[in-house]
């Protein structure tokens, strides 16, 4: 392992780091609260914000020199979509996994939740009320933003059942810690969100949970570490610092104890103010459905250091902005994405702080998705986990 007095000096050592009030801002508040910042040269004060938006504008005008950002907001900032154009980019994805669809208490029960709580026989149930109450109003489900592994994932699961989502469901916008209420007061009927609002919706007992992100697809891309185009050319060394400091969190975080121990801090009024009880069933896999049904065994339900999860696959990249070009309505032709990618979505990065850690990192850029149900070697040394999409999806892309 590389020590701070080794790399290169950084360019700026006092940073501000935007976070959303998520269980996967993890790895940020532990390399804080455990020195591993420090260590690395650098002071890192931590800024709170309330909404994907607001996150990703300040990162763009510089009131942030990173941020902990939904995984296709790189490349969607880069093409205009969502009301600014900036070129962002990555070389850390902060985890895999983390979401679930959370519906109302109520909506859940009729669909025989109690019987069925399996993510595909929701769906089919869903597809089955929805066809048995025609001319009814549609069912409104939320969204953390358009253009997020949330959207995607609520769509992949509605199709699994056979809903269509942009025809028989009504899908909004919400930030993440309005979703609670919002589904209380029957403003919405069910919700995709990170963790830990989901189990809150269990425990207030306003909501179960119909699916949640891993068994949408196993070991989903979902976060990233965020920073500008300019403020990378201008902060290497500093950039390659943070990079580390944040691997070296996500390591620790594949230990039992390191994750109760984050829960603890991430309690804390300054971080998500939320009781440990509410943030411990997501980060230590021992995760409930429902307010009166035992907690399952969910070891992947938040991945931060096993299988390469720190890797940007730029296959994975490509595969958001096709996905995010449907949802405008446009085909964002091959070169196009392939520029998008290879702008915003650097495993090059990765690989020079995994050299630093002394950890593998994969030398090819893209993989393929939906064929294994178990652990797999990617490459000698490289291990990678279940992929599996709901549905039985696949795909394989190239590099960008």
């Amino acid at each position: 392992m590389t020590r701070g007095k080794q790399l290169p000096p950084p360019e700026k050592s006092a940073l501000t780091l935007g976070f959303m009030r998520l269980s996967d801002s993890a790895p940020l508040v532990m390399a804080r609260e455990t020195g591993l910042f420090a260590r690395y040269g650098l002071e890192v004060a931590l800024a709170r914000e309330v909404s994907w938006a607001n996150l990703r504008d300040k990162l763009v005008v510089g009131k942030l020199d990173a941020a902990h950002l939904l995984a296709p907001l790189p490349m969607m900032t880069g093409l205009g979509a969502g009301g600014m154009r900036a070129n962002l980019l990555t070389g850390l994805s902060l985890g895999l996994n983390g979401n679930a669809i959370t519906l109302s208490r109520a909506l859940w029960e009729a669909l025989g939740g109690e019987r069925d709580a399996s993510a595909p026989g929701m769906a089919a149930a869903l597809r089955a009320r929805i066809a048995g109450s025609p001319g009814a109003e549609p069912l409104t489900l939320a969204t953390v933003h358009l253009f997020s592994m949330h959207t995607f994932q609520l769509r992949m699961w509605l199709r699994a059942g056979g809903v269509d989502p942009d025809r028989e469901v009504r899908i909004i916008v919400l930030p993440p810690e309005q979703m609670c209420d919002s589904l209380a007061r029957g403003i919405i009927d069910g919700f995709c969100v990170g963790e830990p609002w989901n189990t809150l919706a269990v425990q207030q007992g306003i909501g179960a949970v119909a699916a949640t992100g891993h068994e949408i697809w196993n070991n989903a891309p979902e976060k990233v570490l965020g920073v500008t185009e300019a403020w990378h050319n201008h902060h290497p060394a500093t950039h390659l610092r943070l990079r580390i400091a944040i691997m070296a969190a996500c390591q620790a975080l594949a230990e039992p104890a390191q994750r109760e121990r984050a829960a603890q801090i991430l309690s804390q009024a300054q971080y998500l103010g939320l009781p440990a009880k509410v943030l411990l069933p997501s980060l230590t896999g021992r995760f409930s459905r429902a307010k009166h049904l035992a907690p399952m065994d969910a070891p992947d339900f938040h991945v931060f250091g096993r299988y390469c999860a720190g890797f940007p696959w730029r296959s994975q990249a490509q595969w958001m902005v096709r996905s995010s070009g449907a949802l405008l309505g446009k085909d964002i032709g091959e070169e196009q994405c392939r520029a998008l990618v290879q702008q915003s979505w650097r495993p090059d990065l990765y690989r020079e702080a995994a050299r630093h850690l002394g950890l593998p990192a994969p030398s090819r850029d893209a993989r393929p998705e939906g064929l294994h149900a178990g652990c797999w070697e990617f490459e000698p040394g490289v291990v990678l986990g279940p992929d599996l999409m709901i549905g039985g999806g696949q795909f394989r892309l190239s590099a960008g």
